[in-house]
């Protein structure tokens, strides 16, 4: 495999371990890790690591996919393997 082929791999697997890392952070970390000290803080009438577990999580991680998809385009052009279309 080329060293071009090595870097964009390389490129891609860091980002996802950050952007999977960020998400277990958010579903795990804030809905049960957290859960306690999160209870006192509330969002509408909900205690927010109630909000974390139910809506947050599913919410970040639509984000992350987003976030992954325009950084992976750029990447993508970088290493010359991008799709020219519409």
């Amino acid at each position: 495999m080329r060293s071009s082929h090595r870097a964009y791999w390389r490129a891609n697997r860091a980002l996802i371990v950050v952007l999977l890392a960020v998400w277990f952070a958010v579903s795990y970390g804030c809905a049960i890790l957290f859960a306690e000290q999160l209870y006192d803080v509330e969002i509408g009438e909900l205690p927010l690591s109630f909000w974390f577990a139910h809506q947050g999580s599913m919410l970040v991680f639509v984000v992350l996919v987003f976030a992954y998809a325009k950084i992976m385009d750029r990447v993508d052009r970088k290493h010359d393997v991008h799709e020219d279309g519409a």
